[in-house]
């Protein structure tokens, strides 16, 4: 099982930025895809965005063009860039790691992210 460990997040106010970091306790993050997942007060989790050992990155069409995925491999860390903050991006984030048979398996704890004025 890989431990995984998110930082970052916060209160910030509408159109800041935040970077929020996943850490891997194992070198996975280069070998395996990982994932950042949202989830809002009484709303399902949602992917937000992926990337591949490739390097090949997905998005939801809610955050395209304004967050970022990306990864160090020497420190196997996942980061995601978010830009232009919007309140409905006010949720719980947590990054995962993918088995390499489609399921996310390993999750970290969660970070909070509120976007407020």
């Amino acid at each position: 099982q890989v431990q995984l460990v998110e930082s970052g997040g916060g209160l910030v106010q509408p159109g800041g930025s935040l970077r929020l970091s996943c850490a891997a306790s194992v070198s996975s993050v280069s070998i395996n895809t990982m994932g950042w997942f949202r989830q809002a007060p009484e709303k399902q989790r949602e992917l937000v965005a992926f990337i591949t050992s490739g390097g090949i990155t997905n998005y939801a069409d809610s955050v395209k063009g304004r967050f970022t995925i990306s990864r160090d491999n020497a420190k196997n860390t996942v980061y995601l860039q978010m830009n232009s903050l919007k309140p409905e991006d006010t949720a719980v984030y947590y990054c995962a790691r993918n088995s390499g048979g489609g399921s996310y398996v390993d999750w970290g704890q969660g970070t909070q992210v509120t976007v407020s004025s």
